[in-house]
Parts: C-alpha cells; sequence; structure tokens
C-alpha cells in the first residue's frame, strides 16, 4: 500500500493542469502513451473490479484519491481502453456518483452530476460509433442501451436532475434499446411524465407518444419475454397507477380508434388484434354502444367459440386424462374408463403423464366412483379404492366411497345379520374418513346418522351369543372385522 500512496502522490503531480476535456473515444492501442494508460488502468481497476458505488463509497479517503486519480489519467490518455470494453466510462460514472453523494457544495454537486451523464452518453456513442466493440454484442444494441439506461436511472434515483432532461434520457434509452428495454426504465418515465402532464409542463401529444411507446415495450415483453415476463407484467400495473390520476384527461377514445381501427381493418379475423384492439378502445373510454366496438364484440365472440372448440378438441385428443375427466362428466361412462386406463398407463416421461401418487389416486378414485354408481361392478371399485388409499393415504373420500361399497353389498344376497354387520363396516369407513380428512366430515356424519337404525338389534345377538364390543367377521363378500354395537 506505500506503493499505492507514492504512485498516487507522483499521479496526482502528473495531473495538475491536464485538461477534463475528454478525448471522445480514443483507446491505447498504437498510442505512444499506451504503457502509461495501461498502468494507470490497473492500479484503479484493483480497487473497483466487481465494485458497485456503495463499496467505492467505503473506500477511505486517501485509496479513494488514488483509484480516482489512476482512473482519471487512465481516462484522459485512452477514453475507450483497448478497445474493447467500456468500463473507462462506467467507472468513472461511479467514482462521480460517489462525488456527488459526499459533496455539501450545490455547484460541484452539479458539476459531478452532469460529469456521470457524460461519461455514460459519450461510452454510448463510442459503442455505437464501432470504437469501442464489446465482443459478442451488436454496437446498436444492449450495451448501448444500458449506458443510456444508467444514465437515465442515476439522473431520476441519485442525481436529482430536473425531470424534464431525465425524461429525454429515458427516451433516447428506449429508442437505442426498443422492446430489450430494461423493465426498471420504464416506471420512472411513466411517473414523471404523468407528473409533467399534470403540472401543465407536457401537452397530451407528448405524454400519449410516451406512454404508448412504455405500454408497447411491456406488452411485448409479457407475451414474449419467458424469463422476465412477470416482472414486466408488474411494472404495467405500476405505470398504470401511476397514470391513474391523469389518464382521463391524456387519453380518449376518438384517439386511439383512429391508431388501431386500421390494425383491426388489415387483420379483420385474427382474433390476437380483434382482442387487441377491443380492449385497449374499452380501456381508453370508448362508450360499448360505439359501432365500432359491438363489431368488434361480435367478431372476436363468434371467433373466440370457434377457437376455443378447436383448442378443446385438440386437448381431449392428446391429453387422455382430461378427456377422461370429461367424459365422466358428460355421462360417457364406459369411453370414461377407457380413458382412464389409456391416462394411467402413460410412460412416466410422456407429456400428460401423472406426475405424482394425488394425481394417480384420483383417477382410481374416478373410476371407482364409476363402477360403483354407474357400472354396478363393485368387486373392481373396491380394487381401486383400495389403490386410491395406498396412493394418497390422508384423503378420506376413498374411506367414504368404501363405506358405500359396503353399504350396497348389504343389500346383496347376504342374511339379515350379515347385512347389519356390514353396515358396521361401512359406519366405521365413514368415521375413519373424516378422522383423517375433516373435510369430509359432514358427508360422513349424514351417511352415518343414514345408516344408525340398521345397526344389528340386540336381542338376534344374544340369540347368537354375541356381545357387544366382540369382533366378528363379516360376510356379503365384505371379509372385514367389527367390533359389534347394537342399536
Amino acid at each position: 500500500m506505500k506503493v499505492l500512496r507514492s504512485l498516487g502522490i507522483v499521479m496526482t503531480v502528473l495531473m495538475l493542469g491536464v485538461s477534463p476535456a475528454y478525448n471522445q473515444c480514443n483507446t491505447w492501442v498504437d498510442s505512444p502513451n499506451k504503457d502509461k494508460a495501461e498502468n494507470s488502468h490497473s492500479v484503479y481497476r484493483q480497487f473497483v473490479k466487481n465494485k458497485e458505488v456503495a463499496d467505492l463509497e467505503a473506500l477511505d479517503a486517501e485509496n479513494f484519491n488514488i483509484a480516482f486519480t489512476a482512473w482519471e489519467e487512465a481516462f484522459n490518455l485512452a477514453p475507450g481502453a483497448d478497445g474493447a470494453r467500456d468500463w473507462h466510462f462506467t467507472d468513472g460514472a461511479k467514482f462521480y456518483i460517489v462525488k456527488y453523494k459526499k459533496e455539501a457544495d450545490e455547484a460541484k454537486k452539479k458539476e459531478y452530476a452532469d460529469k456521470v451523464v457524460e461519461l455514460l452518453t459519450t461510452g454510448a456513442k463510442c459503442i455505437e460509433d464501432g470504437t469501442i466493440k464489446i465482443k459478442g454484442v451488436d454496437a446498436n444494441g444492449y450495451v448501448g442501451n444500458y449506458m443510456y439506461g444508467e444514465a437515465a436511472y442515476h439522473m431520476y434515483y441519485t442525481l436529482r436532475a430536473s425531470y424534464s432532461s431525465a425524461i429525454d434520457m429515458f427516451k433516447t434509452a428506449y429508442a437505442k434499446a426498443g422492446n430489450n428495454t430494461l423493465y426498471t426504465l420504464l416506471e420512472p418515465a411513466a411517473t414523471m411524465a404523468a407528473y409533467e402532464f399534470d403540472k401543465g409542463r407536457m401537452d397530451q401529444a407528448t405524454t400519449q407518444a410516451l406512454y404508448i411507446q412504455i405500454d408497447d415495450i411491456i406488452t411485448y415483453n409479457i407475451e414474449n419475454n419467458a424469463d422476465y415476463g412477470t416482472y414486466y407484467d408488474d411494472t404495467k400495473k405500476r405505470v398504470k397507477a401511476a397514470f391513474a390520476g391523469v389518464e382521463d384527461r391524456v387519453f380518449d377514445c376518438a384517439y386511439f380508434k383512429e391508431d388501431l381501427e386500421p390494425k383491426y381493418r388489415e387483420k379483420p379475423e385474427d382474433l390476437d388484434v380483434i382482442r387487441y384492439v377491443y380492449n385497449k378502445l374499452r380501456t381508453q373510454g370508448c362508450d360499448s354502444t360505439d359501432a365500432l366496438l359491438q363489431e368488434l364484440k361480435v367478431k372476436y365472440e363468434t371467433l373466440a367459440v370457434a377457437e376455443n372448440e378447436r383448442l378443446e378438441k385438440i386437448r381431449r385428443e392428446e391429453n387422455p386424462c382430461y378427456d377422461a375427466v370429461q367424459l365422466q362428466k358428460e355421462g360417457k361412462y364406459k369411453e370414461a374408463m377407457a380413458r382412464y386406463e389409456e391416462c394411467l398407463g402413460q410412460p412416466d416421461d410422456a407429456e400428460h403423464a401423472l406426475k405424482d401418487d394425488k394425481a394417480k389416486a384420483q383417477i382410481y378414485y374416478s373410476m371407482a366412483n364409476i363402477q360403483t354408481w354407474q357400472l354396478g361392478q363393485l368387486g373392481s371399485a373396491r380394487t381401486n379404492v383400495g389403490k386410491a388409499r395406498s396412493l394418497d393415504s390422508d384423503w378420506g373420500k376413498p374411506y367414504i366411497l368404501l363405506g358405500d361399497i359396503y353399504s350396497k353389498l348389504s343389500r346383496g344376497s347376504c342374511d339379515d345379520w350379515n347385512k347389519r354387520l356390514a353396515v358396521l363396516a361401512a359406519i366405521d369407513k365413514y368415521s375413519y374418513a373424516k378422522s383423517i380428512d375433516p373435510s369430509v366430515a359432514s358427508d360422513a356424519n349424514r351417511r352415518i346418522g343414514n345408516l344408525s337404525a340398521s345397526r344389528p338389534d340386540q336381542q338376534e345377538g344374544f340369540m347368537r351369543g354375541v356381545k357387544a364390543g366382540q369382533t366378528v367377521s363379516v360376510g356379503c363378500g365384505i371379509g372385514e372385522k367389527v367390533k359389534v354395537r347394537f342399536k
């Protein structure tokens, strides 16, 4: 660190008299000062590499001055460094933001704020004109936008720039990036535009144009940006909220009809275009009795029905699990059973295969339900209920259905004593169901109440030598053991 301190002193002396007027985009390539520029670059970069503004703020005054002085010499000698990076501009902006935040004098603060904007916009222009070539980045693409956007961001959040100048910088960032504009750069301009319009410092046409530009960027990313679409969606809500107090004065129906009707006329059968134009006009205050809106509404409803039917057909053809549920609702029980079997038979890696035990339990339960109530296949129903129970042991509905199966079996060809024991077996299943799953308690209690009067008669138990609480086997094809409870 002693070496760094000495170097800082030397650099301070060297910098005396050096003009702060930067040489735009010059690099050290083929420069007679290449070694000196590279040296200064290496000195300051060790302080800022992988660091943010807050990290530089934390530096003590001595080390900050060493770093800043080295950066300043590197920048004056070669603003564009080696022509393959923008660090001299972006790092310089960080230095001046720190100086701005620590400065008390308002004139100095303005000087530092201007320097931040100058560095970032100059760096962006150097990328755009090809002087600085960032590997793998279009010269007019993301990096250029990043620097304009960074300038705009700091003008709004850090540098207390006037709203008018900050809005202009945001507009520049949008123009450079288009639909690639970062979501963090959209809300500030909307907030400022609404404020400036409300105060009479921005006219209606300009405010409208900026809002539409922001909204178009957001809409594009909601629909096309898989990674950050939800962030743009959240931003849309905040942008709309920012305009809530002025939207009635900024927008009118006639303006949007003039803008959007030609888009509809170009593609009058395009459902997406119709939906967009209709919703846009409605949100901008067009009356529902407007002839264009009525035309759009009828067209949308007609096309939407056809499109939904087409998509539903495809879904049912491709997804046996979904189709089986729909067939069951339609009362096509045998067809539903076949599709349920097909659903269960799909390999685990198939697109529509059941991916977890609870989903499989639901299918087995649905099959058992059909077999119990529609097909009269009580043995098969009992087997499928058992599979559902094993896959989801905390779910009460399979136990309710098993109780129903026992209740139905009790009405079969077995003697009165076993019929009444079958009732006890059913009641046991209902009681267990509500003990593990409170959501089925109402159904369970209703069934228990209906069957209570059908429990065994104490006199018949006495005749058979059976006492209350004694465990006995149940016939009627049930094969369960129950504790006897008399009426």
